[in-house]
Order: structure tokens, then C-alpha cells, then sequence
């Protein structure tokens, strides 16, 4: 018997399955919705899918998914341990920048994403998966230079939420040079989850 969140996570998936909020509806071949372990601690957002995304239906299978799967072997992570989903639900022509109406038509399924699971780590990929999340916690946003790899820590809705901001896996991929900073920022996120479990763990003792 499905539990109450799986529940709510199968409607808010067939309701962004018929989205048809904005007009990317008219060119994808599948929304793509969140993947991963729904009572994870940790959320990884990307940007928008990208052409095999949108074929498959699930984010990250492609050469930056790829990429993304070797970043968290590295901090010994596999994708059933986080749960990863994108700011936009379906690919934007010829893989370009989500636009703001488009942000806009989405971000209310991602914030049901966010309550649903109530994630202590939130790792945001790119800039427009950055800004996006900033406006949501009412921080500001400086760009991802000036951002990646800080740790911004407040309360949503009752939740206690640490962000870090790093580089998408894709910008690594044309620019190699960034594929060491991302893991960089991906031990950040390795160290903060441990200092999670251990302070789990003096709460019992």
C-alpha cells in the first residue's frame, strides 16, 4: 500500500506530465520529473532538461548526467541516495536558457518538490537553478561566480535548509577547467552532510 507523500508525489508527477502552463508544452516529447529518493536529505536542481531528458522523461541522462553520476561516487553517493530534479519540467528549444515566463509557470511545482521532501541540503547546479532557488528563500542572488561553492543556511517553511551553489555538470563539459572545481564544491557537500549525520547522532545520545 502507497504511502501518503508517494502519493502525493504520483499526482504532482501527472500534473506536471499534462502541464501545459507555457508553451514549451508544444515542442517536448516528455516532461521530466523529479527523480531519486523522495525522503532524501540532500536535492540537486538543475536547469531544464536537455534533448536526452527529454526523450527519456528523467533528468540527468546524459553526458552531464553522466558527469553528475561520477561527482557523487566520488563523495560515495548514488542517485537512490539524493533526489535531483530541474527548476524548468520540459527541454526549451535547442537546449537554450529557460525564460522567465517559463521559470515562472514551474516554480510552483518545484516548491511542492521542496515541502514534499524537506530536503537539509539543497545543492543548486547553474546560475538559473541558483537565482531560482534565491528568489524562492528571499536571498539574493550575485551570480554564479560570486556564489559557487558558499554555504547560505535559513528556515522555509519550518524547515531548516543549508543551499550550496556550484557550477552545472554541463558548463564542464565545454570548459574542463571547471570539472575540478566542481568537485571541490562537491566535498563541501560531502563534509556538510556527515556534520548532519553526526549532530543526528548526539541527538540520540
Amino acid at each position: 500500500m502507497e504511502d501518503n507523500i508517494t502519493i502525493k508525489f504520483n499526482k504532482l508527477y501527472d500534473t506536471i506530465r499534462n502541464c501545459t502552463k507555457c508553451k514549451l508544452y508544444l515542442s517536448r516529447k516528455n516532461a521530466v520529473i523529479g527523480y531519486g529518493n523522495i525522503k532524501a536529505k540532500i536535492m540537486f536542481i538543475g536547469e531544464a532538461p536537455g534533448r536526452n531528458e527529454d526523450i527519456q522523461g528523467k533528468p540527468f541522462v546524459g553526458s552531464a548526467g553522466k558527469l553528475l553520476d561520477y561527482l557523487l561516487n566520488k563523495i560515495n553517493l548514488k542517485r537512490e541516495d539524493v533526489y535531483i530534479t530541474n527548476v524548468v519540467k520540459c527541454r526549451p528549444p535547442n537546449n537554450r536558457t529557460p525564460l522567465k515566463e517559463e521559470i515562472d509557470a514551474c516554480i510552483p511545482y518545484l516548491k511542492e518538490e521542496i515541502e514534499m521532501i524537506r530536503p537539509e541540503i539543497i545543492v543548486t547546479l547553474g546560475r538559473t537553478s541558483g537565482a531560482a532557488l534565491s528568489e524562492i528563500f528571499g536571498q539574493r542572488w550575485e551570480g554564479i561566480e560570486k556564489e559557487r561553492g558558499t554555504i547560505k543556511e535559513f528556515e522555509y517553511n519550518n524547515m531548516k535548509v543549508k543551499m550550496i551553489s556550484t557550477y552545472h555538470p554541463a558548463a564542464a563539459l565545454y570548459r574542463p577547467e571547471i570539472k575540478s572545481k566542481l568537485e571541490e564544491d562537491f566535498e563541501k557537500i560531502s563534509k556538510i552532510s556527515l556534520q548532519r549525520k553526526s549532530k543526528n547522532l548526539l541527538d540520540f545520545i
